[in-house]
């Protein structure tokens, strides 16, 4: 297929799109690149690179003329980053998508694959929140996923199939690595420090392999019109408290680093962020038969992997590995004019 995949530089894109090319498809990369190109496999005669700004339609529906699917992930990623500027955040992932979503199905793309996010549900202590759960986003960014959940509805169509993917917290390893997530941050740190830092630690979290993430997306791209139209799917793996996931940190990256020999402490601080909620994926196993294979612990042994082999040197420091930074640091965001 002809696939083109907004945001494919970033942490998930930069997995993916290698697993798409892999797998034989053409794919364009619609990326304004904030954090670079160099994570994509350049040399590839089947990828093709655009910068570009999705805020920018003629050049996006230009983009999207040929394509046969696209998965769109490009937006302001995570909280932090979308309350630098609250204002550019809202005119990227929300005013930019309804505009993007028409140029594409003008352009006679057939498929349409919106990345969502599990952190709608908010807060909720239901033991399983299903994908008809109400949604109760919390921050901008996640207010901004449930909209435009509600904006691709009315132009999905027979010829223009369209589906929402509600990932769990994706974690491991990627080319555009992100140490600014939940398995990963502190993965970072106990390697680095030598030691955890649970803000909280009851919140319930979903976690997802990025592996797995990319799996969905391929899945997508090929199953049956019929199966996915018009259909939301949760996706994660496993459901863990914050200090449950420290706690399987601290024991992976001793073995794996230490040999088991040096114990990780886990230091407890208190944390302003409530957001808890038990994702139930059960609806994407029933109607595609999928079910992720890879654990936190794999994601975990996949970062050590890297740390052992002399990667991340700098992953306390450089504002790649962290969206807020970069985005600060390197382009000015939320910097007063």
């Amino acid at each position: 297929m002809k696939v083109i995949v907004s945001g494919g530089c970033g942490y998930v894109g930069s997995w993916l799109v290698r697993h798409l090319l892999a797998d034989g498809h053409k794919v364009t990369v619609y990326d304004a690149m904030y954090f670079g190109d160099g994570f994509l496999p350049k040399d590839n005669l089947n990828l093709t690179l655009i910068n570009g700004d999705i805020r920018d339609i003629e050049k996006w529906a230009e983009a999207c003329t040929g394509q046969d699917a696209v998965i769109h992930l490009a937006c302001i990623s995570n909280d932090v980053s979308c309350q630098l500027d609250e204002a550019l955040s809202r005119a990227v992932n929300i005013d930019a998508f309804e505009p993007l979503v028409i140029a594409a199905k003008n352009a006679g793309v057939r498929r349409f694959i919106y990345c969502s996010s599990s952190s709608v549900y908010g807060v909720s202590y239901l033991p399983d929140v299903f994908e008809d759960t109400p949604c109760v986003p919390m921050t901008l960014y996640n207010a901004s996923k449930a909209e435009c959940e509600k904006r691709l509805w009315p132009h999905h169509s027979n010829d223009f199939v369209c589906v929402v993917i509600r990932p769990a917290t994706v974690c491991g390893y990627a080319p555009r690595q992100r140490f600014d997530l939940t398995v990963n941050v502190m993965t970072n740190h106990a390697v680095r420090k030598g030691i955890i830092t649970v803000f909280g630690g009851m919140q319930k979290r979903p976690n997802l392999h990025i592996q797995n993430m990319a799996d969905v997306y391929k899945l997508l791209l090929l199953a049956p019109d019929e199966k996915i139209a018009g259909q939301t799917f949760n996706v994660g793996r496993q459901n863990m408290t914050v200090m449950e996931i420290a706690e399987t940190i601290s024991r992976v990256v001793s073995d794996q680093m230490h040999g088991g020999k040096e114990v990780i402490p886990i230091v407890k601080e208190p944390s302003q962020d409530n957001r808890s909620y038990h994702i139930n994926s059960d609806k994407i196993a029933r109607v595609l038969g999928f079910t992720p294979q890879l654990t936190v612990e794999d994601a975990i042994r996949d970062l050590c992997v890297q740390f052992k082999k002399g990667n991340f040197q700098d992953s306390l420091t450089n504002p790649v590995y962290t969206n807020v930074v970069q985005l600060v640091e390197k382009h000015g965001f939320g910097v007063a004019a």
